[in-house]
């Protein structure tokens, strides 16, 4: 059957169409042109897109053909000695302005020689129209104590959660201890931490005792940036999660020793609670206004008193103030608990059991505003160990057993987000991860280490019971 075609109504045979590109026959020298022009274009642009690099080289090329050797040999014996002299005579402003940005330079060309490997293996990455499209690197900055901060423009449809999941797979990438991921100020970017170094290794030493304690800054340990951790104890109870031999005793010791100042001003009453015999606060003795070690039904009963206390403070200031400040007349009250777990899971007594509970609600839903504070350590994190566990806003994670306690300690995701308290090598007691206030991302501490004989003159010095 013949091909036909419909032109104007009329029904006309036509033969296939045969359709030819076409082609343009173009002179050798406009070809050579263009390529001179579009090589040129390239030079310029990656000549002024690299100017950190581009321009000293340019600078010493002229100068080795204006002056030869010598003047290169002068100017890097120049350049050297007045580096050396700034670094000695301000090092905080070379850091901060010489060597930390040379030293960014250099990281960002490392990290980019893996980049593209690593978005692809951790799963970061996204094939679109048969392109793969990675996140970019859009800045790095160099920080003290061996941290990179890289700032990661995403792409559509990923979030910062994405890229905390994938953190172990790029610590391994890039050959770090570890990396957290941080939303990032600008929108559709997340800041990776790269940590390289470990400032938390060795022993921290006790910590100078205020002489009148700071309650929303007590200094209590060092911080993985290298700044002193704070702990603020106004409004907040204080729950201190470990397993054997992880530093709990730091923990409890730290918080004591900041506070030590208060108790001989009369501004601050310790309460010691030890289920287990004085072991561990008994050595302090001096320093509790009230202690009980063996009896159960005393334990009970200081808790009432607190609790007790907590509510009459309460009436007495409702519509008058809404933080208690203290006073020698009314002290600060802070509850010091070893192993709350033998209070709440593992007494035997079921009516001196509900006792404890009860009253322990009492203290921890009304007692932050009044001045009546607890400051408790336990191992097992679980609800039916701690049903309390969630009036406890500030909580310190020290090496825990499972990756799964992380999340019942600090949070929901917070191991996601580098709180890896399972990995604390047993050699770091005392090395735990807090939640900073209004920081999402859990930061590493380390508390200060209070050894027999300091805790005795601490107590020597600073106690006030017989």
């Amino acid at each position: 059957m013949p091909l036909i075609n419909i032109i104007r109504g009329e029904t006309v045979p036509v033969a296939p169409l045969n359709v030819r590109t076409p082609f343009v026959k173009l002179p050798i020298w406009l070809v050579v042109v263009w390529e001179i022009v579009k090589a040129i274009a390239w030079t310029v642009t990656n000549y002024v897109r690299h100017w950190y690099a581009t321009l000293p080289i340019t600078g010493l090329t002229w100068l080795y053909l204006a002056h030869g050797w010598q003047a290169l040999a002068l100017l890097a014996g120049g350049v050297t000695a007045a580096a050396t002299g700034w670094a000695f005579a301000h090092r905080p402003s070379w850091l901060r302005f010489g060597w930390w940005p040379v030293l960014a330079r250099v990281r960002r060309l490392l990290y980019r020689r893996r980049w593209m490997a690593a978005m692809v293996t951790a799963g970061l990455s996204i094939s679109y129209d048969k392109r793969t499209i990675i996140p970019q690197i859009r800045r790095v900055r160099c920080r003290a104590g061996g941290c990179d901060e890289v700032l990661v423009r995403m792409v559509t449809g990923q979030i910062p959660d994405d890229f905390a999941k994938a953190s172990e797979r790029l610590a391994q990438t890039f050959g770090v201890r570890q990396v957290k991921a941080i939303p990032g100020s600008a929108y559709g970017s997340v800041v990776l931490v790269l940590m390289r170094g470990d400032t938390l290794s060795e022993t921290i030493e006790p910590l100078p005792v205020p002489a009148l304690p700071d309650f929303t800054a007590l200094p209590i340990g060092v911080q993985e940036d290298g700044g002193l951790y704070r702990l603020r104890l106004f409004g907040t109870q204080v729950l201190i999660v470990g397993a054997t031999g992880s530093g709990k005793g730091s923990a409890i010791w730290s918080i004591v020793r900041a506070l030590a100042g208060g108790v001989d001003a009369g501004l601050v009453e310790l309460w010691g609670l030890d289920p287990k015999g004085g072991m561990e606060l008994g050595i302090g003795r001096p320093l509790f206004a009230k202690f009980a070690s063996r009896d159960f039904a005393e334990m009970a009963a200081m808790l009432e008193l607190a609790a007790a206390t907590a509510q009459d403070r309460a009436a007495r200031l409702a519509g008058r103030t809404r933080q208690h400040v203290p006073t020698e007349d009314e002290p600060l009250i802070v509850l010091v608990i070893d192993e709350l777990a033998n209070l709440t899971a593992y007494l035997t007594e079921r009516q001196l059991k509900d006792r404890i509970k009860a009253a322990l609600g009492i203290v921890l839903t009304q007692g932050r505003a009044v001045g009546v504070h607890v400051v408790a350590a336990i191992q097992d994190p679980r609800k039916e160990v701690l049903p309390a566990r969630g009036l406890f806003p500030t909580r310190i994670g020290l090496r825990l057993s499972e990756p799964a306690e992380v999340d019942l300690v600090l949070g929901d995701k917070m191991r996601d987000r580098g709180a890896l308290c399972d990995r604390i090598p047993q050699t770091q007691p005392g090395t735990g991860f807090v939640v900073l206030e209004g920081d999402p991302t859990p930061m590493r501490v380390r508390l200060t280490y209070c050894d027999d004989d300091t805790v005795r003159d601490m107590a020597d010095d600073y106690g006030v019971a017989a």
